[in-house]
C-alpha cells in the first residue's frame, strides 16, 4: 500500500522521484523518503509527513543520476522518521526501500540476525541487515539478493542500493506490483504506472518472483533459479497530463464529475449497435456454471451486490457475494460447477489475489472485473474485463463503483440474452447524474446542516440498502463521522436505540415496491427525535423530501442515487477542512492483507 519508485539514467534522479512520489502519494502519505548517490555515497533523507515536507529537507544542490524512493501506509510501526523509508544495513552498505509485508520478519530475525542492531520497528530492516549478511558469507550483490529474498514469506516490491556498485538498483517482487519502464534519459522502477508517464516510451509489469537488476540502459530480469527471463516491452500510451485536477479542487470532485462520460465510454466499448461486445467464453463460462461466487472488497463488495441481482434476475443463476479476507480462511460449501467473479478497482487487492489462487489452484474458473489490464488480478485470472474508469486518484473510490456495476449488467444482460433497454437507459443514467452535477449546491446546502453530526444513519430497503452501504462508507472514509447503513426494516431489531435527539438519518427511496415503508420506517426514528433526510426518485418524491433523483429505469437507480450520496460525503469533508483526497489513515491500493 506503499508507493516505490526508482530512477537511473541521465537526468536529476531527485526530481524524477520526487515527482513520482508526489503522484503515488495516494498510496501512503504518513512519511517519506529518498536516497540519492552522490560521489559513490549514498545521501539519505526521511521524515514523517508527506512528499511536500520531503522536498523542503531534500532541498540539496547536487545532482544525481541514481535515486530511490518511498511514500509509506505504516504497516510494521507508527509513522516517524526511524520507522520510515529508506532503510539501511548495519554496514551502511545496502540502502532499500520495499512495499509489502514480511510475514516471517520475526523468525528471520532470530534465525540470521542475532547479532546485528535496528533501530526501527519495520520489517523492512530485517531485509537490508539479511542482504549484508549473505554478502557477508561471501555471495556477490546479486546472489546475495537472491538468497535475501528466497527466505522471504510475504509480499514485496524493493528496489536494493549497493554502496561498492552505484551504477545498478537491484528490484525483486512478489505479490506487489512493480513495473520498469524504458525511456530516451534512463530507466523508471515504480509500483504503479503513473511516475512513468513522461519519462517513459515502454515497460513492463514483473511478474512474481522475479528479480534482478537495471542499469541506465539495460534490464536484467531472473527467476527464483537464477535463470535469467526473457521479456516483452509494453507500449505506454498515457500523458503526464491524465493524472492532472483540472479546474477542480480535488481529484474526488473530478472524478465524482467524470462518471457521466465512463458510462458512455462503457456503452462505447461494449455495444456495437445492440450487440454486446463481451467473448463468447466468458458468456460461456457463467452459463455453463451452477453458481456465481463475487468475491470483493470495500466499494467493489458493494458493487458486487448489484452484480449478484442482475445475475439472478436476467440470468437465472444463484449468486453470492463474499468479503475476500473472510474468503481467504474460510471456505463456503461448493457444489457442481461454481464461477468465481472478482472486481477491484486496481486488480492489486491482496485479499482478492489470495482468494483467486486458492479457487483457481482448485480448477474453478476465475472472471476479473477491474480497472487496470496489466494489473496482478488481470493477469492471474481466467478471464478479464476492463471498466474503463481512467485511473482513479482519490482514495475514496467513486467513478469505479459506477463502472464496475455498469460492466456487470452489460455482462448479465450478454449472458441472458434477454432484449432490454440497457443500451437506451444507461444513456438515460448519465443525463441524470449530469442533471445531479448541476444541482449540487443542493447537496452541499444539505451538508451544511448535518457537518456537526457524530453519528448519522443510511436506511433503505433492496438495492437501496446495497447503495446505503456505499454511502455510508464514503462518508466515514473522509468525513470521519461515525456512519452506517441499515436496512431500515432492521432498524426495531435492535438498531433504532443508537437513535438520538438530532441524529440525522437520511433514506434513500428509488424502487416503488419499498418507498412507502422506508417513509414509514423513517417516521419511527424521527419520533425518536432523528433528523430526517430523503434522497427520493421523481416519480415517487413528495413535497417535503430533501433532493430529487431523475427518473431512471428502477435496477439502474443505484449508479444515479449513489452520486448524491458521494457529493454529500465530499462537501461535509470540505466544510470539515479534512484531507478529502488523502484520508487519515487509508491508502488506495490494499496491496497487503
Amino acid at each position: 500500500m506503499c508507493g516505490i519508485v526508482g530512477y537511473i539514467g541521465s537526468k536529476d534522479a531527485k526530481d524524477t522521484v520526487l515527482s513520482g512520489l508526489q503522484q503515488l502519494e495516494y498510496r501512503g502519505y504518513d512519511s517519506a523518503g529518498i536516497a540519492l548517490v552522490h560521489d559513490h555515497e549514498i545521501k539519505i533523507y526521511k521524515d514523517q509527513g508527506r512528499v511536500d515536507h520531503l522536498r523542503e529537507i531534500c532541498n540539496v544542490s547536487f545532482s544525481s543520476n541514481l535515486g530511490i524512493g518511498h511514500t509509506r501506509w505504516a504497516t510494521h510501526g507508527i509513522p516517524n522518521k526511524l520507522n520510515s523509508h529508506p532503510h539501511i544495513s548495519n554496514n551502511e552498505r545496502f540502502v532499500l526501500v520495499h512495499n509489502g509485508v514480511i510475514e516471517n520478519y520475526k523468525k528471520l530475525k532470530l534465525t540470521y540476525l542475532n547479532d546485528y542492531k535496528f533501530y526501527s520497528e519495520t520489517d523492512t530492516e530485517i531485509i537490508a541487515n539479511l542482504i549484508e549478511y549473505f554478502s557477508n558469507q561471501g555471495k556477490d550483490t546479486r546472489d546475495a539478493v537472491l538468497t535475501a529474498i528466497s527466505e522471504l514469506e510475504g509480499s514485496y516490491a524493493l528496489l536494493v542500493i549497493d554502496k561498492k556498485d552505484t551504477n545498478k538498483i537491484y528490484i525483486a517482487k512478489n505479490k506487489t506490483p512493480l513495473i520498469v519502464g524504458t525511456g530516451e534519459s534512463g530507466i523508471t522502477i515504480a509500483s504503479d504506472v503513473i511516475p512513468l508517464a513522461g519519462h517513459c516510451k515502454n515497460y513492463i509489469s514483473l511478474e512474481d518472483k522475479t528479480f534482478g537488476y537495471v542499469t541506465s540502459d539495460e534490464i536484467h530480469l531472473f527467476n527464483y533459479f537464477n535463470k535469467e527471463i526473457s521479456f516483452d516491452m509494453k507500449q505506454l500510451d498515457i500523458s503526464s497530463n491524465a493524472f492532472g485536477k483540472g479546474d477542480y479542487d480535488h481529484f474526488m470532485l473530478k472524478e465524482i464529475h467524470e462518471q457521466p462520460s465512463i458510462i458512455r465510454h462503457l456503452v462505447q466499448e461494449y455495444f456495437d449497435k445492440e450487440k454486446i461486445n463481451i467473448s463468447t467464453e466468458i458468456i460461456q463460462c457463467i452459463k455453463n456454471c451452477t453458481k456465481i461466487n463475487l468475491v470483493a472488497c470495500g466499494t467493489s463488495m458493494y458493487a458486487s451486490y448489484m452484480a449478484k441481482y442482475y445475475f439472478e434476475k436476467l440470468c437465472n443463476i444463484p449468486s453470492e457475494v463474499f468479503v475476500a479476507s473472510e474468503l481467504v480462511y474460510s471456505s463456503p460449501l461448493i457444489l457442481d460447477k461454481p464461477c468465481f467473479i472478482y472486481l477491484s478497482q486496481s486488480g492489486e487487492t491482496a485479499d482478492s489475489i489470495a482468494v483467486m489462487k486458492k479457487f483457481m489452484d482448485k480448477g474453478f474458473p476465475s472472471i476479473a472485473i477491474t480497472n487496470s489490464v496489466n494489473s496482478t488480478m488481470a493477469n492471474l485470472a481466467t478471464y478479464h474485463l476492463n471498466i474503463f474508469a481512467g485511473k482513479e486518484i482519490a482514495v475514496a473510490s467513486t467513478k469505479a463503483y459506477i463502472a464496475q456495476i455498469v460492466v456487470c449488467a452489460i455482462l448479465a444482460k450478454a449472458v441472458s440474452g434477454q432484449k432490454t433497454n440497457l443500451k437506451n437507459n444507461l444513456s438515460k443514467a448519465a443525463l441524470a447524474i449530469e442533471k445531479i452535477l448541476e444541482d449540487k449546491i443542493l447537496i452541499k446546502n444539505i451538508a451544511k446542516e448535518i457537518v456537526k453530526a457524530n453519528d448519522l444513519f443510511y436506511i433503505g430497503r433492496g438495492i437501496d440498502y446495497w447503495v446505503c452501504l456505499e454511502a455510508a462508507l464514503k462518508l466515514k472514509e473522509i468525513s470521519y463521522i461515525h456512519t452506517e447503513a441499515f436496512s431500515s426494516g432492521e432498524l426495531k431489531h435492535g438498531s433504532i436505540a443508537l437513535i438520538d435527539q438530532g441524529v440525522p438519518v437520511i433514506a434513500i427511496c428509488t424502487q416503488e415496491g419499498t418507498n412507502s415503508i422506508v417513509r414509514s420506517n423513517l417516521i419511527e426514528t424521527k419520533s425518536r427525535g432523528a433528523k430526517d433526510i430523503v434522497f427520493a426518485m421523481e416519480s415517487m418524491s413528495e413535497a417535503s423530501d430533501d433532493f430529487i433523483i431523475p427518473n431512471v429505469a428502477h435496477y439502474l437507480a443505484p449508479i444515479v442515487s449513489v452520486v448524491v450520496c458521494q457529493l454529500l460525503a465530499y462537501y461535509v469533508a470540505t466544510l470539515k477542512g479534512n484531507d478529502v483526497d488523502k484520508p487519515k489513515n487509508l491508502a488506495k491500493s490494499v496491496t497487503v492483507e
